[in-house]
């Protein structure tokens, strides 16, 4: 936890519950993956770095490896354990000044609107994207399933 911010929001407990619901959701019981809680400083520089982007974002996510169907418009690879028994999904990184503007813009509350983030960051590590308008509809659709176990409501 980069930016103490985020402890007043709670996010350790929102990514805890998104995160679970999500791997859930997709018939997985467990995995890892690491959240990084920055500022738009930070993540700045992370989208410059890996997307040539040099603005801030409200979240950013690094699979550990390329779930993507090789098919279009197949649903995403599940991911296999290693030999251990461990999936390890990825990275995860949100910057609070972001996330809190669009919040505010959008008359949501931030924990609903880090919870729906959270979702979407986690989707990207397995494998789900928004590229093509039939994927973002995919992804949209198990975005709102997600979120409608957990109480937030229809972010689009």
């Amino acid at each position: 936890m980069e930016d103490s911010r985020w402890q007043d929001v709670g996010l350790e407990a929102l990514a805890d519950t998104a995160i679970v619901e999500t791997l859930s959701a997709l018939g997985l019981a467990r995995a890892e993956l690491s959240v990084l809680a920055c500022d738009d400083a930070r993540i700045s520089v992370l989208n410059d770095d890996f997307r040539g982007k040099a603005t801030p974002t409200n979240v950013l996510s690094w699979p550990e490896e390329d779930l993507s169907p090789e098919v279009d418009g197949a649903v995403p690879v599940p991911p296999q354990p290693d030999p251990t028994g461990s999936i390890s999904l990825g990275d995860i990184a949100i910057a609070y000044d972001t996330c809190a503007r669009e919040a505010a813009e959008q008359s949501k509350p931030l924990a609903a609107h880090v919870t729906h983030l959270l979702v979407h960051g986690v989707l990207h590590l397995l494998g789900y994207d928004h590229i093509r308008d039939h994927d973002a509809t995919r992804m949209e659709a198990l975005e709102v399933e997600i979120l409608g176990k957990l109480g937030v409501p229809d972010p689009y």
